[in-house]
């Protein structure tokens, strides 16, 4: 499993920056620690099926015997967790295999159907391996699934008893295997792999390549249905030593990885993600509280089903004699007083004024023959109200990786005392404040949600709107 287990160093490298922002950045996920967690002992790799939670531990087989190599490392185990109601789990039960005693079994994987396991284990079983200095090193085995057995175990055909192979995951699709592993030719000390299920048979494993592996260490690869590559890394800069990031292939390439924000990652390792095909929910691993355990995380991220689209303000106005239009080879002049001190001359004219409010438009009509001037020929009073909404003031266009600046300064929301201005930024990002800046990592196209809320009024009551702008980002 790559980290404890088979011993692999720790190095550092400067994180891509995920995140920048002048403004308060709310908490984005709620994270509990899991309650079939044992405190004395570790439980990592949480994997989500039909009933439930798969995990790792090293827990005791029982109160008096004890599990371990034959160094006296604690063996790993995989159990599965039950939930008895919406608060709490049954104790969890082991899936056993012929290894159970002797071998650490996970982190794992179930293939799409359910019913076949890969999962990590040692290569090594003879008497070779009983040898105290002795480097057993993982590679991953194929089971099948019965009951909480797992039977007809295999090789994986791109075991290396010279080095690591292991923590896989399967594409929900079944087509590709991504793994973990040191072998020769990578980009640090631990790299992520990925093999194409071909003519019912795994492909050679490609490496990620350097735009996703890192000199340090990059394990516990977590393919989501999303197309997301979810995986840990040291390579520093980041919250703790050991973070969560992700990426996606685009366009035949890996994006730049994004680091998941607290509290998913802190200051200790937090690893092995998994989620739900939303990513609303999920699950970690932690030892935020020294041992490692296993952690649910749910997002508080408000995104509305459906806003109102934006109506953009316009102070712009054509102001038309429509007697001169009909006739228009008769002699006269058409002189426009906008009542904001400016004036227009013709038959046709188009004027912007400064914002809203209430102004007199006058027309005078000459008569170039005569040169008599009809004063007030037509006159009204032009009212300009800014619908009310919320306002996004910002540029339709941008490019990735320039900071562009949201502003709600012209919502109008008369009578309102608003409380909070909440922005989604459509790329499962958030910020607070009246006028904010963000800086989007990759190009597409993306719905920004401006969410205002008021103060709340006597009864309970809270007042709440929505406006959403879509911004295109290019590269």
């Amino acid at each position: 499993m790559f980290r404890k287990v088979f011993h692999i160093a720790f190095v550092s490298l400067i994180f891509f920056s995920t995140f920048f922002s002048n403004a308060q950045q709310p908490s984005l996920y709620r994270v509990t620690r899991m309650s079939f967690n044992t405190g004395a002992f570790s439980e990592i790799s949480p994997v989500i099926v039909k009933d439930g939670v798969v995990f790792c531990s090293d827990k005791r087989f029982s109160a008096i015997r004890d599990r371990t190599t034959f160094e006296g490392r604690r063996l790993y185990n995989i159990y599965m967790a039950v939930p008895k109601d919406t608060m709490s789990w049954e104790k969890p039960k082991e899936i056993r295999s012929e290894r159970s005693t002797l071998f650490n079994n996970g982190p794992l994987c179930f293939t799409p159907d359910g019913k076949t396991v890969y999962f990590t284990s040692e290569l090594e079983t003879g008497k070779s391996a009983r040898k105290r200095g002795f480097r057993n090193h993982s590679g991953i085995f194929i089971a099948e699934l019965s009951g909480s057995d797992l039977v007809n175990l295999r090789p994986f055909q791109y075991n290396n008893p010279g080095y690591e192979v292991g923590q896989p995951s399967i594409s929900n699709d079944g087509k590709y295997l991504f793994f973990a592993s040191d072998m020769p030719g990578g980009q640090g000390r631990s790299d992520l792999y990925y093999c194409e299920f071909i003519n019912n048979a795994w492909s050679a494993p490609v490496n990620l390549g350097p735009e996703v592996n890192s000199p340090g260490v990059d394990n516990y690869p977590y393919y989501h249905p999303s197309g997301r590559l979810y995986f840990s890394s040291d390579r520093g800069g980041g919250k703790g030593r050991l973070d969560v990031y992700y990426t996606a292939l685009n366009s035949g390439s890996w994006e730049s990885p994004v680091q998941m924000p607290e509290p998913i990652n802190s200051a200790s390792d937090d690893f092995a993600f998994v989620a739900d095909d939303d990513l609303q929910t999920g699950y970690f691993s932690s030892n935020r509280r020294f041992n490692d355990d296993i952690y649910r995380f749910a997002s508080l991220i408000i995104r509305k089903a459906s806003c109102d689209t934006l109506i953009l303000s316009s102070y712009c106005y054509e102001m038309i004699e429509e007697n001169a239009i009909r006739f228009d080879t008769m002699p006269f002049r058409y002189e426009w007083k906008f009542g904001d001190g400016e004036k227009g001359i013709g038959a046709s004219v188009i004027h912007c004024y400064g914002g809203p409010g209430t102004y007199l438009v006058q027309l005078d009509v000459v008569n170039l023959i005569t040169n008599e001037v009809l004063y007030n020929e037509k006159s009204y009073s032009l009212e300009i109200i800014d619908p009310e909404q919320p306002y996004i003031s910002c540029p339709d266009n941008g490019a990735a990786g320039q900071n562009i600046r949201f502003s709600a300064d012209k919502t109008n929301l008369p009578g309102w005392k608003i409380a909070r201005y909440y922005w989604n930024f459509g790329d499962e990002t958030v910020l607070i404040g009246r006028e904010v800046d963000k800086i989007y990592l990759k190009p597409g196209d993306y719905n920004v949600q401006l969410i205002v809320t008021a103060e709340h009024e006597p009864g309970g009551i809270v007042r709440e709107a929505c406006v959403s702008k879509n911004i295109t980002i290019t590269r």
